[in-house]
């Protein structure tokens, strides 16, 4: 690969350690398991730590469930098992280890314990109570420390995480299921279904990632889904939450099955909250902007309930209104090759009399999934927030 031989070539170091192709091919081996923590962590961060020596892959490990061990923690004893030396070893991991004792205790503690001679990282760690204290920790104790490895790489896979530390809201992605000519349906209604089923399982696998499935009260209205994840395998399910401003629910809705559920709402009625209470929905209160829930506020509220990833799956009135708020950080749009002609629109949004008020996104990836086309957009702008976090001054790849 090019960048990998400039790389090689130039052995640089701006103030956070030097680093070479091999440095470059390992990282990606463990940003690629960090992918296998995707349905699980939440709400930490998707992590993965390699243990490596004369370019042989000792141990490894990844993040478990929240309250569980930590990656580099997992690397460790899978060492121990192993019966692998990791003092002057190199060890990888996808994330600035931590120096703070939270649910679980720092693992810059075990780190130091185990004397490798050098710790390679991909991002510092946004979070407040980390920020580089946990490579200053192995600097101090004479452990040669490298940062941003395959930073934005590392950061694809955890953006909510990133978002929540740095902008105090989620990331958020707007799902969408539509024809060439941008209908999700027929003007009488009917959409089921325009994309094919290898579309429907991968969006459940979107589901499956994310801490809240977010629709409206039109939605729920017009289809009664129940927003399960169904056509992919996982150890939990996320969060059902939906945006209904009036409160005009029905107590009978699909998604009241016990699971938890969040209502935001501007509309007051105890009674009608205090029996959906019995049904485990948290009824939550929140000021209007304009004629709707205020959005920012809903975010908001989820980021301090620890949420990272908002999978909105909704109808054209709360993706535009997401996309009217600047909300909306991701696209996820998966194109059937079919036209519609009349019928509804992915986003209801206000008439634009110059193209220069246009909401731009870039593209990120197509992909074909079965018959149909998945489109990635993000705004660049969400996007250099959070890797402006995570990176620092790091040279770029």
């Amino acid at each position: 690969m090019p960048g990998n031989q400039s790389i090689a070539a130039s052995g640089v170091d701006n103030g956070v350690g030097a680093w070479n192709a091999d440095d470059v091919r390992w990282m990606r081996q463990a940003i690629a398991l960090s992918q296998t923590a995707l349905y699980v962590t939440s709400p930490n961060p998707r992590v993965a730590c390699l243990i490596v020596r004369n370019d042989q892959l000792l141990a490894s490990g990844v993040t478990q469930k929240v309250g569980g061990p930590h990656a580099e923690v997992m690397a460790l004893r899978q060492a121990a098992e192993n019966g692998a030396v990791v003092e002057g070893s190199t060890v990888y991991v996808t994330l600035e280890p931590c120096s703070h004792h939270g649910r679980t205790p720092p693992c810059v503690e075990a780190l130091l314990k185990a004397r490798p001679a050098r710790v390679v990282v991909a991002m510092t760690d946004p979070n407040p109570l980390v920020a580089g204290r946990g490579l200053q920790r192995l600097r101090d104790a004479g452990i040669a420390v490298t940062s941003g490895v395959c930073a934005e790489e590392a950061l694809a896979v955890n953006p909510g995480f990133v978002s929540r530390m740095t902008r105090g809201r989620p990331w958020v992605w707007l799902k969408s299921a539509a024809s060439l000519d941008g209908r999700t349906a027929l003007s009488n209604g009917v959409s089921q279904w325009i994309t094919g089923p290898q579309a429907r399982a991968d969006g459940h696998h979107w589901r499956a990632r994310s801490c809240v499935v977010l629709t409206g009260v039109g939605t729920v209205l017009a289809d009664d889904p129940k927003l399960t994840v169904r056509e992919v395998q996982t150890p939990r399910q996320p969060i059902r939450a939906v945006v209904d401003t009036r409160f005009q629910i029905p107590e009978n809705a699909q998604l009241f099955d016990g699971g938890p559920v969040w209502l935001f709402t501007s509309h007051t009625d105890p009674l009608k909250a205090s029996k959906l209470a019995e049904r485990n929905v948290q009824v939550v209160q929140l000021p209007r902007r304009g004629h709707h829930v205020d959005l920012q506020a809903v975010l908001q509220w989820m980021g301090q309930h620890e949420v990272n990833e908002v999978h909105v799956e909704a109808g054209a009135v709360l993706n535009g209104a997401f996309l009217q708020a600047v909300l909306a950080d991701e696209l996820l749009v998966y194109t059937a090759p079919a036209v519609l002609g009349e019928g509804m629109p992915m986003y209801r949004l206000e008439t634009l009399q110059a193209l220069d008020g246009a909401h731009r996104f870039e593209f990120t990836e197509v992909s074909m999934v079965g018959p149909d086309v998945r489109l990635r957009a993000r705004r660049q702008d969400s996007w250099s927030t959070l890797l402006d976090a995570v990176r620092g001054n790091a040279p770029g790849l």
